[in-house]
This record gives structure tokens, sequence and C-alpha cells, in this order.
């Protein structure tokens, strides 16, 4: 990720793009495809032998795929699904997860810590929903509203990618009074308009998850203001599994421990400086003392034990 969005000079000036000037990152494209041709290698020898295993996961499937024409009813164009192709959506797959999720996990968490009486509202649903005997499951996640308000704003305030991908016109059009000429290269900043005034108004700068407890407004692509996943057919395809797993551990994270900022910090004294680059993760890493909250010492969850001896119970 790193490396995907640094400066490129070749991207000013093409007639340098032969000189392949960004050595590290062919190197890291060496290694990172050597790993999922190992993969693919051993699918197929599973296959060979003759293992009936069921395609479980995402990667199974498009290995499934390989050597298939990618539209077997069109008969002038048959293309067929080779390793490269493979190999380059699940680079892809690998390089929009990696970081996403856990960037966003933690911008939420330092706003929590900034809004005290945020963080003791989201513990009071969680305490009444879930209750202090168990951990947080999935199947909990359509009764948690005021988490799902707290993760929109916390996704308005802090897109983790500033910028979406990149659109490209197909033809001259005018919108709004500006003309948008044929094949030019648009960039949509939701990072601003996250913060406009004029949509979210006066306060569009302050965590404020109360704004959308009455509000229609959905961040899954349907509402313009909010699109932190895009939209349309440029849309994050791992919108459902990014939104569900920040659901699920923000809930844990707050349900079994309760978080201090250490060596006496304020909250408003929390550095909330941004990294810029593809995605924008916090400039330096959170840091937090945690309490046990449970009623238990150790928990049973999935059939395995946690065990949180050197918590402190509260």
């Amino acid at each position: 990720m790193l490396l995907a969005g640094v400066f490129n000079l070749s991207d000013y000036l093409p007639f340098l793009a032969p000189l392949d000037l960004q050595k590290k990152a062919k190197e890291d494209k060496q290694w990172l495809h050597a790993i999922i041709d190992k993969m693919i290698d051993e699918h197929e020898q599973g296959t060979n032998a003759k293992e009936q295993k069921p395609y479980t996961d995402f990667f199974h499937v498009m290995v499934s795929l390989l050597n298939t024409p990618m539209n077997p009813n069109d008969e002038e164009q048959r293309y067929i699904i080779g390793r490269e192709n493979i190999k380059a959506i699940m680079v892809d797959m690998v390089a929009a997860s990696f970081d996403t999720t856990t960037t966003a996990i933690e911008w939420t968490l330092a706003e929590l810590l900034r809004h005290p009486p945020v963080m003791v509202a989201l513990q009071q649903e969680l305490e009444r929903i879930v209750g202090r005997h168990r951990m947080v499951e999935e199947s909990d996640l359509p009764k948690l509203t005021y988490l799902d308000v707290v993760i929109k704003e916390s996704l308005r305030l802090h897109p983790v990618a500033p910028l979406l991908l990149p659109r490209e016109s197909t033809k001259d059009i005018t919108i709004d009074g500006y003309f948008i000429p044929k094949k030019s290269r648009i960039l949509v900043n939701v990072w601003s308009m996250g913060r406009d005034h004029k949509v979210w108004s006066d306060n569009a700068e302050e965590f404020f998850p109360e704004r959308f407890k009455d509000s229609n407004i959905d961040l899954r692509g349907h509402d313009f203001e909010l699109i932190p996943f895009g939209s349309g057919r440029r849309g994050c395809p791992g919108m459902q599994l990014g939104l569900t797993s920040m659901h699920l551990i923000v809930a844990q994270l707050v349900h079994c421990f309760d978080w201090a900022l250490p060596d006496g910090m304020l909250p408003n004294e929390l550095d909330m400086t941004e990294k810029f680059g593809l995605s924008l993760p916090r400039a330096n890493h959170l840091l937090a003392n945690p309490t046990y909250l449970l009623s238990t010492e150790y928990l049973t969850y999935g059939g395995k034990g946690l065990a949180f001896a050197h918590m402190v119970p509260k």
C-alpha cells in the first residue's frame, strides 16, 4: 500500500515508464506473486489427487475458474482466465483489505477516547443488548443501533480512502455548470465531502454520532453525502465484509474493556494527525490502557478459551 501511493515520476513523464524507476515495487511484486503461485500449485496438486474439498473461500473459488472462459456464451471473444488474471485479482484483494479495516477501527477507538460520553453511551447499549456474561457475536450487530451511527460518524470524518478510485469520463459532459471533457481522470474527494459545512451544518468537524440518529443517510453508496466505499460499479467489493468486521471488532473491544489514555493524558490532548496516502491512517499509533469489564475472568468464544488473566476486573 505504501509503494502504491508514493510519488512515481513516470505518472507525470510517461516516456520514462520503460526505465521502471520503482525497483522496490517490482521486487515486492515478484515475491508476492511467488507466494500466490505456490498457493495455486498446491490447489492444483490437490485437484489432481482427486481430493474432494469444497470451495469455501474466495481464493479457491477463483482458482477453480483457472483456464476457463470468462464468458462461455461469447463465441467471438472467448477470453481465458489465466494464472496472471487470478494473481492480479488476489493482489488487489490483499492490498485493498490489508490495512483498511484496522485503520478504520483505530480511528473509531480514538474518537471514542476523545469523547467519553459517546464511549459510555455505546457501552450502555452493549450492556443492555448483550449483557456482561458473554462477548458480542455477529448475530447481535443488527440490534446495536448506536454502534451503527458511531461507525457512520467515524467513516464520515475519517474515510479510509480519502480519494476514491479514479474515474474516467466516457464523453464530454457538463454537470452543475462544470464542463468535463471526454477521457478526463476524475478523483472524488470523500474526505472533503464528509466535512462540508453546507451538508453537515456548522459542527461538521466534530465527532457527533447523534447526527445520524433520525437520518436515513446510508453509507453503502445510495446517498452521495456519505460514500466512504464509493458507489456504483466502482464501489468497494469488500464493503459488506469490511463493515461486518469493523462493527464486530469495535463492539468487542468496547464491550470487553474500559479504555483510558496513558499517563493521565486528557481526551483533548490526543494526537489526531493524519498520514496521507492511498489510505488515511493515523500518523502515530493509538496507545490506550484497557481494564477488563466482563463478569468472568475467562471467556469461551468459538470453542476456545480466551484468557484475560493479566487484566484487572472492574
